[in-house]
């Protein structure tokens, strides 16, 4: 059984009869305690509660969450994930929790990634090595004074062994899959592709984010879901949604293409511009301390 001071969000809303992750958890046998969180414009809200338990069904106030966040835009489009994100940290408090897990509602698996030749093989992680995976990434956060950790996606398993991400071991993103501390909360800014501003926009402050490259979650599908996001995502398309983070962070993000040969509007993320970075100390030029004090 997981530790008592830690939960799992899944962040949902109007697929209460078709709750991938939920159905995920339950087959890879998690052990930890597990909350709906819906927002009370949900038509659906009774079948959640009839479905998953009402005690599990944390409904926060979508107008005051709206009152409180800064959704960069004056479309007045309420369609958004960004509002659960910022109530999970009053949730979790409420909860009387020291940690949570933010998931979407649309994950097919959670995986373990390893090498094996030129392939890249994966695993499904089941009762103890879930729960294990998940108490590492909380010790992971804690000991690395991160805002958020996260576990990888498939996007960023492309190319393989070879394609970089995986060798990696960590990146400076976090979305999808976040690890938080209840003291530390996040704001995120955006009606759309607000995990991605967040982490570039605090990231350039010097606030880390990391994702952790050995380990993966596997999305449904893009927009293949009805309900959360997609009819917003089907009707302004990835373009309108990317342009959030370009207003946020121009000097490091801007609009490019992604896929193969069915290519889609995606933003793109110069690195280099974006974060601090700490340099290796063999760049270090040796200097006598007198030589330190006069500078």
């Amino acid at each position: 059984m997981l530790r008592d001071d830690f939960a799992v969000f899944i962040l949902t809303h109007g697929r209460a009869d078709n709750v991938v992750t939920a159905d995920t958890l339950k087959r890879q046998k998690y052990s930890g305690k597990l909350y709906f969180i819906i927002d009370n414009e949900d038509d659906t809200a009774e079948l959640y509660r009839e479905k998953f338990g009402a005690e599990n069904v944390i409904m926060f106030d979508k107008a005051a969450a709206v009152a409180r966040a800064d959704t960069m835009d004056n479309i007045c489009e309420h369609r958004a994930i960004l509002y659960a994100r910022n109530e999970s940290w009053r949730i979790a408090k409420e909860l009387g929790l020291k940690y949570f897990l933010m998931l979407d509602d649309d994950y097919k698996d959670i995986l373990i990634r390893w090498p094996e030749g030129t392939k890249l093989k994966g695993k499904s992680m089941v009762g103890p090595q879930l729960d294990g995976l998940f108490e590492a990434m909380l010790t992971f956060l804690d000991a690395s004074g991160a805002a958020m950790v996260a576990l990888a996606q498939g996007g960023d398993m492309i190319g393989g062994v070879n394609g970089g991400g995986y060798k990696m071991g960590l990146k400076r993103k976090c979305m999808n899959s976040m690890f938080c501390r209840t003291d530390t909360p996040v704001e995120f800014r955006g009606t759309m592709n607000e995990d991605v501003t967040t982490y570039t926009t605090l990231g350039s402050r010097g606030v880390l984010f990391f994702t952790f490259m050995r380990c993966q979650v596997t999305q449904i599908q893009t927009q293949s879901l009805s309900g959360g996001m997609t009819e917003a995502y089907k009707e302004s398309g990835t373009y309108t949604k990317s342009f959030y983070s370009v207003m946020s962070m121009p000097s490091c993000v801007e609009i490019g293409k992604m896929g193969g040969s069915h290519q889609r509007t995606h933003h793109q993320i110069n690195w280099d511009c974006c974060v601090p970075k700490i340099l290796n100390q063999k760049y270090r030029k040796e200097k006598n301390d007198a030589e330190h004090r006069r500078e």
